[in-house]
């Protein structure tokens, strides 16, 4: 079973790839079966072949059954002596075994009649599966068992593997494809193509391909299971590290073919951007200026910018922004602001207005609820150029827009976005031969292990200072239970003077019923609160309104604001001091971080308290505790993918792309370096293995590195 690979992709006789033979090759897979399979991402014998065990377990010995302990999991042969139907609470078959050497008792709940005839006294078995402390001694429940010769008791020569399976495939099944695979993996007729250099297998002290698949799915029986099942072991290491770095070298092109591309050179502001920074009521921090400078030298070249600006929640990036945005303007070209919620495109249209305004700039506005006349002509002044900078949500990247001459691209909360909306708004923004500069933003820091595979691609800027004043922000945790308390230290601390945030959530995503929510809140607490004044922001109001309820209270008119998670991002009110967030542990830890953010931005010491209701699953918990423990926004990130995988964090969640089928970005953190410099290595002197390399790997996925 685990004989040696001796197959070379060099075999002259080799006539097909296993990356090109569809499963259905193998036995035993009809459609039915192929479907399932589908579901977990198997489509091809190389699929079959990359589609890995989590765990093992060892089968290749027989324990004395007086050996046993509470715990194993072992396999052992006995004889029957007794099997008989138990009644109880629950009706079970148990057959009680013996080898001379102790007892064991084997428990069947779901059992047939055939089975309890089979179990006959005298019989042989051999058993697999965990021990534990029965009402008689040690037991086995629903152990994996067959009836053997007395002669022979054949044990498996390998570990055995579990697979991640679906409903429909158990892990037999998938063990006996993956036998088949691996059979046609030492075949000379197919080919699994090693696309790493001899020289780096060596460097790295890799097995080769073929080698590590083989040892992998059937490891031999003297193995180091504990690094198996940490996943540390080489031949795990060395398909982890294919994987990064298929998606490294990916975007390593995508760089390359970027710079290869034309874009206006927007020479810096000379007039703009002077007077727009010294109209500011506070002046820039170093790192403010450190990120200035570098967005302004990328607009100033003829080849399109795509720069990431991460920055902490409160770090200045809107600045940032509008100092690019001034640059572009004065240079005779369009910009474009696009956030992910219309409430965030309402204040960033307002803050913009504010700034630019004196500057005689007209900003416009263009959202999904904007239609008839008022769309019409905004859509003629964007495509005539006398609209020269316009803020909105996905709507600007939506048919029937298009621009006279679109400079620069700027897109706020990055994340939020799906891949293909912000291709789609860069493709509109071609002109010519010329393509739009590009300017990501996002509050969400993008941890290190992430953004070097990730946004290999993407030149990277981190605002890594907050401005003078900000404090950090007290955070508790507080049962639902407690809900008076909470609503007493709001009224004690509108009382003092300060103002505050009460954010509901709902499981169901659901918009209106979001609203709703804020809506009896909002009824329940002004109840509670009769001396304060109390207002509401959701969804569904309109945008007058909402703008209304948000200037009232950051003129201090209102005490309190009700609102649904609409107001996470860009909302900056210095007296605002308490947030409480309900029903926290709905929320993933990127969101409450934001959340957060929204207090702690005066003089006064601010508290946030996220309010839980009972029982908290693990993950929720390790949220909860993780806002407790930090207010880094680095370490908040860093647990963040921990949790949640990197989807969320890049906006790829949505279209299934930036899919790690072997690798973990956390765990193979380590392998990193190595990658960035393998990815130099092969672009230079191996280019046909690296795009056989990618394809390998991310196939159709590829176009996620056209962000």
């Amino acid at each position: 079973m685990n004989s040696p690979v001796t197959h070379s992709s060099s075999d002259s006789r080799a006539t097909s790839r296993l990356e090109h033979v569809p499963v259905t090759k193998l036995r035993g897979v009809g459609s039915r079966i192929a479907e399932k399979l589908t579901r977990i991402g198997v489509r091809t014998v190389a699929d079959m072949l990359f589609h890995l065990p989590h765990r093992y377990e060892d089968r290749t010995r027989v324990s004395p059954i007086g050996a046993l302990r509470p715990g194993d999991v072992i396999g052992v042969v006995g004889h029957v002596d007794l099997t008989q139907v138990q009644f109880g609470r629950r009706r079970s078959l148990v057959s009680v075994i013996s080898d001379g050497t102790g007892m064991l008792w084997m428990r069947l709940f779901h059992f047939r009649a055939t089975q309890q005839r089979a179990l006959s006294r005298g019989v042989k078995v051999h058993c697999f599966g965990e021990v534990r402390r029965g009402p008689k001694g040690l037991e086995m429940i629903h152990p994996e068992y067959r009836i053997v010769d007395d002669e022979h008791v054949v044990v498996e020569e390998t570990l055995t593997p579990h697979y991640p399976a679906t409903e429909g495939l158990h892990q037999l099944m998938l063990r006996s494809l993956t036998e088949q695979a691996l059979a046609m993996l030492r075949d000379s007729r197919y080919t699994l193509t090693e696309h790493l250099p001899t020289s780096v297998l060596e460097d790295l002290g890799y097995p080769d391909l073929c080698e590590a698949l083989d040892y992998v799915h059937r490891p031999p029986p003297d193995c180091e299971l504990s690094s198996l099942e940490a996943a540390t072991h080489p031949a795990q290491h060395r398909l982890a590290f294919e994987e990064l770095l298929s998606h490294h070298l990916s975007l390593r092109r995508r760089r390359e073919m970027l710079e290869r591309l034309q874009a206006p050179a927007l020479p810096a502001s000379e007039n703009l951007a002077p007077l727009f920074v010294e109209s500011l009521p506070f002046a820039l921090t170093t790192a403010q200026q450190r990120v200035h400078q570098e967005v302004a030298d990328d607009l100033a070249r003829p080849r399109p910018m795509h720069r990431l600006v991460q920055g902490d929640v409160g770090s200045g990036k809107t600045v940032i922004a509008a100092l690019a945005a001034l640059q572009t303007l004065e240079a005779g070209s369009q910009v474009v602001f696009m956030a992910p919620t219309e409430l965030l495109a309402e204040q960033h249209l307002a803050t913009f207005k504010s700034w630019f305004e004196p500057l005689e700039i007209d900003v416009g506005w263009l959202s999904g609820r904007l239609t008839g006349k008022k769309r019409q002509t905004i859509l003629e002044q964007l495509l005539h150029g006398t609209i020269r900078m316009v803020v909105g949500t996905h709507a600007l990247f939506q048919q029937g827009v298009n621009f006279e001459q679109l400079g620069l691209v700027i897109v706020d909360e990055q994340h939020r976005f799906g891949v293909h909306q912000r291709l789609e708004l860069l493709d509109k923004g071609k002109s010519g031969e010329l393509n739009p500069h590009q300017l990501i933003m996002t509050a969400t820091p993008i941890p290190r292990t992430l953004a070097m595979t990730a946004y290999a691609d993407l030149h990277t800027s981190v605002i890594d200072a907050l401005p003078p004043g900000r404090q950090p922000v007290d955070t508790v945790a507080v049962s639902s239970s407690r809900r008076a308390e909470v609503v007493s230290r709001v009224h004690h601390a509108c009382n003092d003077g300060s103002q505050a945030y009460w954010v509901c959530t709902l499981i169901d995503e659901s918009e209106a019923l979001q609203c709703q929510a804020a809506t009896d809140t909002a009824a329940e607490l002004t109840e509670a609160l009769p001396d304060l004044e109390v207002g509401l922001v959701h969804g569904r109001m309109k945008a007058a309104e909402k703008e209304q309820v948000m200037s009232e209270f950051k003129a201090g008119a209102l005490d309190l604001l009700v609102a649904t998670t609409v107001i996470e991002v860009g909302v900056d009110v210095p007296n605002a001091t308490l947030m409480i967030i309900d029903n926290a542990e709905r929320l993933g830890l990127a969101q409450l971080h934001q959340l957060r953010g929204r207090v702690g931005r005066g003089a006064k010491k601010s508290a946030c308290v996220m309010l839980y209701k009972s029982p908290l699953t693990e993950a929720a918990r390790s949220r909860l505790e993780a806002l407790r423990e930090t207010g880094d926004g680095f370490e908040i990130a860093r647990r963040d993918l921990d949790i949640r995988g990197p989807g969320e964090l890049l906006g790829t969640r949505q279209t299934g792309q930036l899919t790690f089928y072997i690798a973990d970005l956390i765990r193979d953190e380590s392998l990193l370096p190595a990658v960035e410099k393998t990815a130099l290595v092969m672009l230079d002197d191996h280019p046909d293995s690296a795009i056989a390399l990618i394809e390998r790997w991310l196939g159709d996925t590829v176009n996620y590195a056209d962000v």
